[in-house]
């Protein structure tokens, strides 16, 4: 059974040539990464601060950011091994977070799409948010630079561009040399992913991993995407 819902237009009759993805919670679960991450920083305090051992930090990290702390998660970590904590010891963990080499992998359902959609002809790019070191990495460790025509960091053109900002999208179109008609936006957030692809007139896709991190409904119309699909292995359905 295709697990593909149409939102509120028919599939495209313009030849679809390109297809531009998201990275986090769209080719592969974003919560490994904070694993990852939290595993860094655990090391990191373990090793440095001479904290407990690395696993009840990470416990007590992975405690806080599954019952929803997203924000504070540091802080509250320090408080609860009653370590005084500073703005200076914040950053450094923040930064240690960013900046580790992540430990995840790219799901066999995402890299044999993307080979499937190379075969195909199709033109492929990356747009990705995030601070730049930090989204470099994961693009690395999930070994898929050579998967993409183009891969654009939002933050090389500054903060102000991140999604929703139609820059990324203008920019990637002109590389690819392509429509907006001709374009596929593959996402997971409707909070900033599709308004702006919506707008310019692309056709576009949410994708739906079981693990992901943002669950909010799509505040109108205009937000959410076109089409929404639960296995990545089905986008090829929607226009090959």
């Amino acid at each position: 059974m295709l697990l593909l819902y149409a939102i509120r237009c028919p599939l495209y009759a313009i030849m679809i040539t390109a297809v531009i993805f998201d990275l986090d919670d769209t080719l592969y679960d974003e919560v490994e990464y904070c694993r990852s991450g939290f595993r860094a920083v655990s090391a990191y305090l373990a090793d440095s601060y001479k904290m407990p051992d690395a696993g009840r930090i990470f416990d007590a990290l992975w405690g806080q950011f599954s019952a929803g702390n997203r924000t504070k998660t540091f802080d509250s970590v320090l408080e609860q091994f009653e370590i005084t904590h500073s703005e200076k010891l914040i950053a450094g963990l923040v930064r240690t977070y960013r900046e580790h080499t992540p430990q995840i992998s790219l799901p066999d359902d995402s890299r044999d799409t993307l080979r499937h959609l190379r075969e195909g002809r199709y033109k492929l790019a990356l747009l990705t948010d995030g601070f730049l070191p930090a989204q470099q990495l994961k693009v690395k460790a999930l070994g898929i630079e050579k998967d993409f025509d183009c891969i654009l960091y939002t933050e090389q053109l500054g903060r102000q561009f991140w999604k929703p900002s139609p820059a990324g999208f203008d920019k990637i179109m002109k590389d690819l040399a392509v429509q907006p008609a001709e374009t596929v936006y593959v996402a997971d957030n409707t909070e900033k992913d599709f308004v702006t692809p919506n707008k310019l007139g692309m056709m576009t896709v949410q994708m739906l991993r079981p693990a992901r991190l943002h669950n909010a409904p799509a505040k109108g119309p205009d937000f959410a995407a076109q089409y929404v699909i639960r296995k990545i292995s089905r986008l090829p359905d929607l226009f090959g």
